[in-house]
């Protein structure tokens, strides 16, 4: 972001390079001065002030501007290696935060990229990748269960809609409603209700219990989604990894899938 030179003088400037002059009595011929002028005397008449270029200091310097719009005119034109290594690295930054604001404005969450840290999504997701998320009620299709914006599986598989190649929504959210808690990123399966034992209409082959009594978190302790991850053998609810999902511990959609881009966030954040 540039700013123009200021190369019009100041009236302080303009004031410094007459000033001497104006205190001065004059000297040389004396046409056309009065008697005051010739004895002498100071002029009452005020020195007109010049708008020419500013004279010297009274320093015998040369006049200097170091306003900030000048400051900013040398910063862009200097080829000092450390000033252009600075100005990459400001340029580079901008770049991101305005990418940044720009996703954000378009998933309407913070972050609006999420690193994936597991397998648990193969082959549709792989560790490293970075997936945009996207508010959940955004663009919800009229299938998504009731005012959550979130299609299930269940629901995708009668009417068409998937997402990473599979019926229903790949949501993230947090584990047991803990934001201290690393999020999930797991596809929404079928919502249960409240106390509702959903042992009866899970898929057998994604549970390791013969009936709901030997089932974590059935009956349903209250109403929210059950969840899977397409490369997990079994329910999250069923592997403690999360009770069942309320709606409010949804942070979003997963919509687009970046591979390897992940990989930089996790290695900063020590998850590689």
């Amino acid at each position: 972001m540039s700013a123009p030179r200021d190369d019009t003088s100041s009236d302080e400037s303009a004031d410094d390079g007459s000033r001497g002059d104006t205190a001065a009595s004059p000297s040389g011929s004396n046409d056309g001065l009065g008697p005051d002028a010739q004895s002498g005397s100071r002029s009452d008449a005020p020195a007109a002030r010049s708008n020419g270029p500013p004279g010297p200091r009274s320093d015998g310097g040369e006049p200097s501007d170091t306003g900030p719009i000048e400051l900013i005119g040398r910063f862009r034109r200097s080829d000092h290696g450390a000033v252009v290594f600075v100005r990459e690295l400001l340029s580079s930054a901008a770049i991101v935060v305005a990418i940044g604001l720009l996703l954000f404005a378009a998933s309407g969450v913070w972050p609006p990229m999420v690193a994936i840290e597991s397998g648990s999504m193969e082959p549709q997701m792989y560790k490293g990748d970075l997936v945009f998320v996207m508010e959940e009620g955004r663009l919800a299709p009229d299938i998504a269960h009731a005012d959550t914006g979130i299609v299930t599986y269940r629901a995708g598989a009668e009417a068409g809609y998937s997402k990473f190649n599979n019926p229903g929504d790949v949501i993230i959210y947090t584990q047991n409603g803990d934001p201290g808690r690393t999020p999930i990123i797991h596809r929404a399966m079928f919502w249960v209700e409240s106390g509702e034992n959903w042992y009866d209409e899970a898929n057998k082959q994604y549970l390791r219990a013969d009936n709901c009594g030997e089932l974590a978190n059935c009956p349903a302790p209250h109403a929210g989604f059950i969840t899977k991850g397409d490369n997990n053998g079994e329910y999250d609810q069923a592997r403690r990894i999360s009770t069942v999902v309320k709606p409010d511990w949804v942070r979003g959609t997963a919509e687009v899938r970046i591979p390897w881009l992940g990989w930089v966030r996790l290695y900063f954040s020590g998850a590689a």
